[in-house]
C-alpha cells in the first residue's frame, strides 16, 4: 500500500489531539506542608549531644501515648505514632444503612406494599464500628547541630479510606515535646 492511498484523516482531529497533548504538563510547584511547620518545630542542639535527644524524645513520646515505630541512633532519628478512634466522625452523606443507634421508625412501603413499623433497641454492631480513626505521626531527627520535628494527621473512615490529611506541626505540640526532651522524657 502506498502513503496516499491511505485514509485521510481530518485536519480538525490531529489539531485536536496536539491542543490535547499540551494538557499533560507538569505541575509548576512542587507539593508543600500546609500549614507550614511552626518556627518552634526547629531548634539548636545546644550542649546536647545528637544522641541524647532522641533518647529523651522516646521517653517523651511514650509518655504521651505513641508507639515507638523507628529509632537510629546514628541519624539521630525518632518515629513514632498513636491512633485513636473519632466516635460520630462518619460521613453524612453516606446512605450505608442510616438508622439511628438507639433505633428508629419507619412508614413507607415499596414493591407495591405499605407499610409501618418501630425498632427499639441497640443499633446492632454496625453504628459502632463505623468511626473514624485518627492516625498521627511525629519524627524527630537530631543532627547538624539542630533539632526538627515533624507531625502529621490523618483521618481515616470506617472503609479505610482517607479522609482527611494535614500538617499538624505547631509551636504548641513542638514546645511541650522540647520541654519534655530537656527535662528528662516526662511529659
Amino acid at each position: 500500500m502506498r502513503l496516499w492511498q491511505l485514509p485521510r484523516v481530518p485536519v480538525i482531529v490531529v489539531v485536536t489531539m496536539l491542543a490535547l497533548a499540551g494538557c499533560q504538563t507538569t505541575p509548576s510547584t512542587l507539593p508543600a506542608a500546609e500549614p507550614r511547620p511552626s518556627e518552634a518545630c526547629s531548634w539548636p542542639l545546644n550542649d546536647q549531644t545528637p544522641r541524647v535527644v532522641p533518647v529523651g524524645a522516646v521517653a517523651a513520646l511514650e509518655a504521651d501515648g505513641f508507639l515507638i515505630r523507628h529509632t537510629d541512633l546514628a541519624l539521630g532519628l525518632v518515629s513514632a505514632e498513636r491512633t485513636r478512634i473519632l466516635p460520630g466522625y462518619g460521613d453524612r452523606y453516606d446512605s450505608w444503612d442510616r438508622r439511628g443507634m438507639f433505633g428508629g421508625i419507619g412508614i413507607g412501603g415499596g414493591r407495591g406494599g405499605v407499610s409501618s413499623g418501630v425498632m427499639i433497641g441497640f443499633g446492632g454492631v454496625g453504628s459502632l464500628t463505623r468511626d473514624a480513626t485518627q492516625l498521627e505521626r511525629v519524627s524527630l531527627l537530631a543532627g547538624a547541630g539542630e533539632v526538627r520535628v515533624s507531625r502529621d494527621i490523618q483521618v481515616i473512615d470506617w472503609r479505610g479510606e482517607l479522609a482527611e490529611a494535614r500538617s499538624a506541626s505547631t509551636a504548641d505540640f513542638c514546645q511541650r515535646l522540647r520541654g519534655a526532651i530537656e527535662a528528662g522524657g516526662s511529659r
